[in-house]
């Protein structure tokens, strides 16, 4: 069967029709699998397992779910070397915007998938697992030296025992800004809350919305709810929450509401009408003062003086019993569809994508993300990247991000629709928290 090529072909194979609990606001999540982490990664030379090396030959095709350009093209360089370095093999992309591709992995998983494709590792990964959706690529993994023990559950199955998705590139979610325009109206980086707010205000006082903010596709204001419930209850009851096992009525997740509505008046308006890369649009053309994303925001900045010009700091205190030590970096990485039509091939694709070399070439277009590899060549990494290097190894607690440390029903289901909720109607709190709960009752005993 052919693959197809072009969006409305792909919509055309595989319609929108969620099973399996998997809804049809599957999320970006956007991005892992640090867990408590001991960050770094997948290393390796030309990568490959050795069941997969010398009878490797034909196509492969990979299912790519990063349509925007920067991305693209880094994979596209990718596929070049690979091509170049295995002159029997060649990678046929099917390239899908990225949403698409996620409302409908069911269907393509349950259809004719690719032989291999890109995901997030983490519950994501071991939620197809468990559907037996997927391949095992242990001995790819097992080839691939240089993977940290911090970094194997979330590529793993539930009991361990398999691997199934190669790690490639993490990112961290953090508050972007401009350092032109901070230094121009002398801006300092908040340390707290209050002077966090009180930032905000000089912004308004200036003409400048203080936070780019969008939520359009449902998983973006994610990022927002996870940090804030991190400063102001601790990573072990976000993580405790997010598994199902606090009310999601009570008066801890209330606070993290009230907080959050305290900063809406700082927020872009009209946020559930607005993607985040019009956002970070926003941010780049001097219309906002910061804006709380994942670092690949600097996707929209051209490479060069625009990238230098970007700068971040993590969000801030707001309890100093718990401090701001706890960040979300979500990881990225490559799995095998159930039955490739060219296994062989496909694992050698995939030990090539956990390769230090591969990664080199992945983050070096695409400076808005870092290597997994510890072998990864970092003397080549832009000032952005340097800087994410520095604050994943230096972060005391790491979570994956709410899409991706909770079960997938619950997720895009539930929580997506319930800040979308929370956006539009601030003041309806307690009943959407109370459906919130309701849900979480019925798919974590289900």
């Amino acid at each position: 069967m052919s693959h197809p090529q072009t969006e409305a072909e792909y919509l055309a194979r595989y319609p929108v029709a969620p099973v399996s609990g998997f809804s049809r606001r599957s999320l970006l999540g956007g991005a892992l699998a640090l867990g408590a982490l001991g960050l770094a990664g997948c290393a390796g030379g030309s990568g490959g397992a050795a069941s997969a090396g010398a009878s490797a030959v034909g196509e492969v095709t990979f299912g790519n779910n990063q349509a925007d350009p920067v991305p693209k093209a880094a994979i596209e360089a990718a596929v070049k070397a690979f091509q170049d370095a295995n002159p029997g093999l060649t990678v046929k992309l099917n390239t899908v915007a990225h949403t698409t591709f996620q409302e409908n992995i069911n269907n393509y998983l349950q259809g004719s998938p690719d032989d291999a494709f890109g995901w997030f590792a983490g519950y994501r990964a071991r939620f197809f697992a468990s559907k037996n959706l997927v391949g095992d690529i242990t001995d790819v993994y097992k080839a691939t030296p240089g993977i940290p023990d911090g970094l194997k559950k979330a590529c793993s199955t539930e009991d361990g025992s398999k691997q199934i998705i190669m790690p490639a590139t993490y990112y961290p979610w953090v508050v972007l800004y401009r350092k032109s325009v901070w230094e121009k109206n002398g801006y300092a980086v908040p340390k707290t809350l209050d002077e966090f707010k009180a930032l905000a205000e000089k912004m308004k006082g200036a003409g400048l919305t203080p936070l780019a903010f969008a939520d359009k596709d449902g998983w973006e204001a994610m990022g927002m709810f996870d940090i804030l419930n991190m400063r102001i209850n601790g990573y072990d009851y976000h993580i405790s929450l997010l598994s199902g096992k606090e009310d999601w009525s009570g008066p801890k997740v209330v606070k993290v509401f009230d907080t959050w509505k305290g900063l809406l008046p700082y927020h872009q308006a009209d946020a559930l009408g607005r993607s985040w890369q019009e956002a970070a649009q926003s941010l780049q053309k001097g219309q906002t003062g910061m804006f709380y994303l994942g670092t690949f925001a600097a996707q929209q900045f051209a490479k060069g003086a625009e990238q230098d010009d970007l700068d971040f700091f993590t969000f801030p205190e707001i309890d100093s019993a718990i401090g701001a030590g706890a960040i979300e970096a979500p990881t990225d990485g490559y799995m095998m569809s159930k039955r490739p039509k060219n296994e062989a091939g496909a694992k050698k694709w995939l030990g090539f994508l956990g390769s230090a070399k591969a990664q080199d070439i992945l983050v070096q277009a695409d400076p808005s993300v870092i290597a997994t590899s510890q072998q990864a060549d970092a003397t080549k990494y832009t000032g952005l990247q340097g800087k994410m290097l520095k604050l994943l190894k230096d972060a005391k607690e790491v979570s994956l991000f709410l899409d991706r440390d909770s079960r997938p029903d619950f997720a895009s289901t539930v929580m997506g629709p319930a800040l979308q909720s929370f956006v539009k109607n601030p003041n309806d709190v307690a009943s959407i928290l109370k459906n919130v709960e309701a849900q979480k009752k019925s798919i974590f005993t289900s």
